[in-house]
């Protein structure tokens, strides 16, 4: 089924109205506190979130919304407060907070598989191992990065053993296209768009490193209440397009630009909705599995600042009140 963007926002509105979800008469939340956060077509929670305007509701309409087009610019938004909330990989949080920004993941958004290797068809580039001595595009402080990094170590090799043309995920699509770089290391949407004109050179779920919440600390200091509200709001995403996996996808299709099955692929078998909102130990022994590689490819100098960071990285008590709420 297929709906207008006009109809679209009426579905989402009238299915949400069948979920549990806090009330707007919460005598706990200030109505005049505000709250910044974001939205990306790689996270499609915060797309149903901005789309049906329930953080409005709750919050009186003292919201704001800005654009990430990848976790390194949600990471640099998160960096210089001009956000509160952003989403990112698992990945770029712990790199976030192991350099210095003051974060918190506050939510668990999906067990995502939303990177992988690509190369163009007919690539003579068979192997990881072959990408010795080649070119790949790759967003520096992303989850495609690192991917890319742990593949390589994987295979025998480091980053210092190819280079990297530090793209966003949509430029390095374009240069693999125009035949600028020999691999890319894709994120979802723009991957799962160009699918058919690629081939996959290497897939592992287990490098993908969770779909994440992140707040700044000063925010979670300042206005517990409102980062709570929107913990809960997005679990009452979450909860609605496990429900309405088509009409998401839609949604995705629109806000990304990108064809209808390429959005359904997305939704129902990479996004990994199904899940716990609380950070904890799955997240950690991901995340601690992959710190050796932030020092091995240089990204933080010296490993006790990784685990420092990831010994103070979740705040769980937010999703935990939200899942007990439902």
């Amino acid at each position: 089924m297929s709906f207008s963007r006009k109809s679209l926002t009426a579905a989402v509105l009238v299915g949400a109205l069948a979920l549990t979800a806090c009330s707007s008469d919460d005598p706990e939340i200030d109505e005049t506190e505000s709250v910044t956060l974001d939205y990306s077509t790689y996270n499609p929670l915060s797309l149903v979130v901005k789309e049906a305007g329930w953080l409005e509701e709750e919050l009186d309409g003292e919201v704001e919304w800005v654009y990430s087009a990848g976790s390194n610019r949600a990471n640099e938004h998160l960096r210089i407060e001009a956000i509160d909330v952003g989403s990112t990989a698992g990945s770029a949080a712990l790199l976030a907070r192991a350099s210095g920004t003051e974060i918190q993941t506050i939510s668990v958004l999906g067990d995502v598989e939303w990177t992988a290797l690509v190369v163009p068809q007919n690539s003579d580039v068979e192997s990881v191992a072959d990408l010795e001595g080649r070119t790949v595009a790759a967003t520096h402080g992303t989850d495609p990065y690192f991917f890319l990094a742990q593949a390589l170590e994987e295979a025998g090799l480091t980053v210092e053993d190819i280079t990297i043309d530090n793209l966003q995920h949509g430029d390095g699509y374009t240069a693999l296209d125009n035949d600028s770089v020999d691999a890319w290391a894709g994120l979802d949407p723009v991957m799962a768009e160009y699918e058919e004109d690629t081939e996959f050179l290497y897939r592992n779920a287990d490098f993908n490193t969770y779909s994440v919440l992140n707040a700044t600390e000063s925010f979670l200091e300042e206005s517990p209440d409102v980062a709570q509200t929107v913990v809960e709001t997005y679990e009452r995403a979450r909860q609605w397009a496990l429900e309405h996996p088509e009409e998401t996808a839609q949604l995705l299709a629109d806000q990304a630009e990108i064809d209808l099955e390429s959005a359904k692929t997305i939704i129902e078998q990479r996004s990994g909705f199904d899940i716990s909102p609380v950070p904890g130990e799955e997240q950690a022994k991901v995340l601690s599995n992959l710190a050796p590689t932030y020092v091995s490819s240089g990204v933080v100098d010296d490993q006790q600042s990784v685990d420092e960071a990831l010994d103070t990285l979740f705040a769980p008590e937010f999703a935990e009140e939200a899942e007990s709420a439902e």
